[in-house]
Parts: C-alpha cells; structure tokens; sequence
C-alpha cells in the first residue's frame, strides 16, 4: 500500500470499521477453557460500547432505558476520549487502560516506519494481527488468571493481541442486528458454569453509522440511538431473567460527534505534496505530517506556521498540549509523525474533489464538548443514583479489573482511585 494521501481513500466510509464483505459470521470458540474454580464465584461484568453515543444523547433523544438504569446506577457527566477521538484508538485504550501513543493505535490508518508497512482498519489482516496492539485488553488479563471471556465485534478482540484471544468471539462484520448480539450475549451466560464467560464486551456500529452520514442532529441519528437503547433494555430484561446472580453491565462510547464544515474545507498545503520530502496522514480533523529528512523538522514547522490560516493550528508534536499524551516523548511505537496540523472544529482538512461525512470526531474533547463520550454503570456491584464528574475513558480498565477481582499485572495509565467512588465496599 503506498503512503499518506492515499489513505484519504479509505476514510470516506462512515461506519466504524467495514471490513470485507464475505466475512465468516461463525463463532469462534478456542477448545479447553473453562473457569477456574475462583472464577466461578467472581461477578459478571457485560461491557457496551455504542460507537459514536455523544455524551448528551441519551437525553437529547430520551433514550428511556439508558436513561433509568444510569439513574438507578452510575452517571458520568461525561467522558472524555483519548486524543485524538477516533474509533480504533480509543475502543483500544478502553480495553488497555493505555493512552493511543502508548498501545500504537494512533489512528484508524497510520504507516509503521520501523516494520515498513501500513495499518488499516479496514484491512482483516491488519485488524486480526496482535502485533499491532500495545498492552494486554481485558479479555486476556481475564483469560491469563483463569476467567472465560467473549467479545462480540469489540476492536482487536479477533487478533491474538497481547498473547491470548477470547475464548468465544466473532470476526468483525456488520451483518448481525443488534437484537441478534443481544441473543448471542445471552446465550453466552445461558452455558454452564465453568464455561460461561464472566468478561463480555459487546459493540455496536449504528449510532456512529448514523452521525457521520446524517449528523448528530437528526431524526436518522434519533432512530439510530432508539434502536441501541431498545437493544439494551432488551439485554438487561433478558439477563434478569436468567436469575444470574451478580450481573453488572457499563455501557460506553468511544466519541461524540459534531456536524463538519464540508462545503468550505481547509486546502492542505501545497508544499505537502513533496512525496520525496513529506508523508502525511489525514483524517480531516487531524493531519499528521511525517517529515522525512529529520534535519528539516524546525525548517518545514517555522513554514507551515507563517503560512497557516486563523482556521486550523501548526504543532511539532514535542509542542502539543501535555494532557493529550500525544507527543514525541509519548509515542512507543513513532507512528505519530513530527508535524501535526489540527483544525479548529467545525473545519476540516480535505483535497480538492474529495468528499467527506455530514458529521465526524477526532477534534480535542477538552476543547471541543462535542467529542464528549458517555459513561453509564448499574448492576450489583455499583453504587445507585450517583452522578459523577467527566473522566478520561483510560480509567474503565481497572474499574472494570477490579470489579472482577483480576489482578493487572502490567503498567497501564488508567488510576483505579479515578472510578473506585462508584463501586460498593465489599464486605
């Protein structure tokens, strides 16, 4: 695959992450696991990711069920993504309790100068390779101390990232409804015991879907929202009625999402264009340039700063704000580049015949409220009507370790005193 603009090809589609079309819909179950006998009496924990659920849809669009099991549970105000708010990046830092520079997604596409070879995340054999995946996703730690996990569709849960997959899981593919994950979910729980997974991570695409193509401000996006909603009222019912005990469900977003500026885009700079000096990487609400000769960083920096509108920002990464851990001290992997150029929301960066989505993400949250994901939280082992104030979404990994009783035995950048508040004291 040849580099930077032709990966603007690839950004066009609106769903969370389309793979091929003749996927196998067949579960996978990898033979021999089953719960150790400590395991068996360990709490139940279903985690939901809505792609795309801005942190006020719920309200905006009356979502009854999300709307009384967060009242009778836990309530963020918000949550915030980690930068940039993209969908692969932050489903990994979810489930790795990592910032993106520290687990290597930075983005849905980026190159790998050190392997010489392009992620996509559109690309089955980029998506399945845990070779790409930094830090250890909650399925294998729960795995690894003796705990049968399932995933369906959940970012990198078909990849071996980390060393060990789920027990059960699905090669991504958007043909399942969501009533027929709800079905799968449940019949899951509805296996023995010693086979029955206590970790389940569960997505869905059509809330995102929806925001990209009509916007966040529409009926399409309203029925899209209605649809989740009457997805996880369906679950918990469903759930209830296994008489399961200890059941406990987070639902979260990866994103929000703001209507773009499509009709008068930024041009992004001639001078970028310099195959033999340039690479760049542009996901329209951020344009990440790689400068290939690393003694004209400063140079090519001082010049695209000159030339700059008032309607975008010229960073070297080193120089990006600190809180977004998005800078050359940060990045594990160097898969950011030294340049970045970020538009003020509601522009974007696009080339001349190109298109783009009605709505999208990746704008920096602290700045941009519409990038402001949501946080819900009920079951036996969370407090009830609790309201808490936004957080960064790294902090869901030991939440939801802890909860499970799973020992993380590996550096991570989430703080389980960031979320401890909302769990019951154990007696």
């Amino acid at each position: 695959m040849k580099r930077g603009i032709h990966f603007l090809l690839m950004l066009i589609s609106f769903t969370a992450f389309a793979q091929e079309v003749n996927i196998d819909t067949a579960q996978v179950a990898i033979p021999g696991r089953q719960n150790g006998t400590e395991a068996q009496s360990k709490p139940y924990v279903i985690m939901i990711s809505a792609d795309g659920f801005r942190y006020d849809y719920a309200r905006k669009y009356n979502a009854e069920n999300l709307l009384k099991l967060a009242h009778d549970g836990v309530k963020a105000e918000a949550m915030i993504p980690s930068y940039p708010s993209i969908t692969f990046p932050n489903h990994w830092s979810l489930i790795t309790g990592l910032y993106p520079s520290h687990h290597g997604l930075i983005d849905n596409f980026f190159y790998d100068y050190k392997r010489n070879e392009a992620y996509a995340m559109s690309n089955k054999k980029n998506a399945e390779d845990g070779s790409w995946y930094g830090g250890t996703p909650l399925w294998g730690l729960a795995e690894k101390q003796g705990m049968v996990s399932a995933s369906l569709m959940w970012v990198g849960s078909a990849s071996d990232a980390g060393g060990i997959r789920p027990t059960y899981y699905y090669p991504y593919h958007e043909k399942f409804t969501p009533s027929e994950k709800v079905e799968k979910v449940v019949n899951w729980l509805k296996l023995p015991e010693d086979k029955r997974p206590h970790f389940i991570s569960l997505y869905f695409p059509e809330v995102d879907g929806s925001g990209h193509h009509h916007g966040p401000d529409t009926k399409e996006t309203e029925k899209a929202v209605h649809l989740i909603d009457s997805a996880i009222g369906e679950l918990v019912q469903k759930v209830n009625n296994l008489g399961l005990e200890n059941v406990n469900f987070i639902f979260v977003s990866d994103h929000g999402m703001i209507k773009v500026d499509g009709r008068a885009p930024l041009e992004i700079p001639a001078a970028l264009f310099d195959k033999n000096r340039f690479d760049f990487y542009n996901s329209q609400t951020l344009l990440r340039v790689y400068v290939k000769n690393q003694h004209e960083v400063k140079t090519v920096y001082k010049e695209l700063k000159a030339h700059k509108t008032d309607d975008y920002e010229v960073y070297l990464d080193k120089k990006l704000p600190k809180y977004l851990h998005f800078a050359t001290k940060d990045d594990k992997y160097d898969r950011i580049g030294q340049i970045l150029l970020i538009p003020k929301a509601p522009k974007i960066f696009l080339e001349k015949g190109k298109k783009t989505s009605v709505g999208k993400h990746g704008y920096n949250p602290k700045i941009v409220p519409e990038m402001k994901a949501t946080f819900f939280a009920w079951g036996p082992e969370f407090k009830n009507n609790l309201v808490i104030s936004e957080f960064d979404n790294i902090n869901v990994y030991p939440l939801v370790a802890e909860v499970l009783g799973l020992k993380i035995e590996q550096p991570i950048d989430g703080k389980l005193k960031v979320l401890k508040e909302i769990v019951k004291d154990r007696k």
